[in-house]
């Protein structure tokens, strides 16, 4: 068994139970990629076993930090087992949830989503993508089903030294030869939604929203609002849920043709009335300029954009671009209205923006109040050890009265 032995004093976040070891924590030792290694503290003592990563910032990541365990097939998937397990505690109104959430679940690196009766799965680092037909088992064996695609191509691979994949892993094909289609519907809450895994973002549909979705939905419904702005509407889960809590009209916009004709799909899946539905193939920055200086108004506004800050190093620049787009849709808020702001940026904390929100509304001029804090579904879990998992965060906005 090949040893990595710490620099001295590094070995404080591993015995708080952080999974992470970065490469300038490391005296000596190393590995093959994905391979297990023992990691001792500077004067030798254990401390976990852990998948060692040569291409990565990220060292090394923990599997485990008892000394007796041995790190095969069976403790794969007697986490995984572990992890379905869970799932089943939370009251999940869809079929399509995130099964295996990487480090929250024991498993770094290791991203799986179930929709309906197809599994969608990300590895992400060099320990699971050793280990990954186990893995592949296991996620079968664990759910009964017999579909697995394989959506390997995010960029944090090169970070690995690894290649992206995609593909069919299980029941690729038929008995004719014939793949199986990657185009899914999947229920959620009242709502039917659609979406690809071969082509979507992430593993094909931002679940981590679903709770954010129903919220909305229900404030749109109690509020009675009639005029609804979703900003990088995706494939129109918001919008969808604003007319399901009544809307009378929702302008979702979006920079991507095809997320734009999926959304107008989805609208009519659900049986509601295209003529309160529009659709804007644009950029969100250059049209809430353009809505400002024409003096269009909203109820209620959706800002859920893509992940401007991957890492604390990008915060800075990421922080002027958040409050840029959340001053315009401050300033296009009716007074009573609502704003449902987030952040995907895990180089963004809380309470970081909570202060880009707050300084934008002071330079919009517009007094609101914070009503609510939101956060991902509770299949996307944190952990009191991971705070890196906390990378979704999101403020309800209600500007005040005048």
């Amino acid at each position: 068994m090949k040893t990595l032995r710490l620099r001295e004093g590094k070995e404080k976040s591993l015995l708080r139970g952080h999974p992470w070891i970065f490469d300038s924590a490391i005296a000596k030792g190393g590995g093959d990629p994905g391979e297990t290694v023992r990691v001792e503290s500077a004067a030798g003592d254990f401390l976990a076993w852990a998948a060692f990563s040569p291409a990565s910032r990220i060292r090394a990541r923990v599997w485990s930090f008892d000394q007796a365990q041995r790190i095969d097939a069976a403790f794969l998937r007697s986490l995984i087992r572990r992890s379905i397990a869970v799932r089943q505690l939370f009251d999940i109104r869809s079929d399509g949830l995130r099964l295996i959430h990487g480090e929250a679940d024991g498993l770094p690196g290791l991203i799986v989503d179930r929709y309906g009766d197809t599994l969608v799965a990300q590895f992400l680092a060099a320990g699971v993508e050793r280990f990954k037909e186990p893995i592949v088992e296991a996620l079968l064996q664990e759910t009964g089903l017999s579909r697995l695609y394989e959506r390997s191509d995010a960029s944090v691979r090169k970070l690995e030294g690894l290649a992206e994949v995609t593909g069919w892993l299980r029941g690729g094909a038929d008995a004719a030869g014939a793949a199986p289609a990657t185009e899914l519907t999947i229920r959620e809450h009242d709502w039917q939604l659609t979406l690809d895994i071969a082509t979507g973002h992430k593993t094909g549909f931002y679940l981590d929203q679903r709770d954010s979705r129903q919220r909305f939905a229900a404030h749109t419904r109690h509020r009675r609002f009639q005029f609804v702005l979703n900003c990088y509407c995706y494939t129109g889960g918001f919008t969808v849920a604003a007319l399901s809590g009544g809307a009378a009209h929702v302008t979702s916009i979006d920079s991507s043709g095809p997320a734009l004709a999926r959304a107008r799909a989805n609208v009519e899946l659900n049986g509601f009335d295209a003529s309160r539905a529009r659709f804007l193939d644009a950029d969100v920055n250059a049209s809430l300029r353009a809505f400002v200086e024409s003096g269009e108004r909203f109820d209620a506004i959706v800002l859920d954009p893509p992940k401007f800050a991957p890492t604390a190093a990008h915060a800075e620049r990421a922080a002027r671009a958040y409050k840029d787009i959340n001053r315009l849709a401050l300033k296009l808020l009716e007074p009573g209205g609502e704003l449902f702001t987030y952040s995907c940026s895990g180089g963004i904390s809380a309470d970081l923006f909570h202060k880009i929100v707050a300084s934008a509304g002071i330079d919009a001029g517009v007094e609101g109040c914070i009503s609510e804090r939101l956060q991902g579904a509770p299949d996307h879990p944190m952990t009191i050890h991971f705070p890196e998992g906390e990378y979704l965060k999101g403020l309800v906005v209600v500007r005040k009265p005048i």
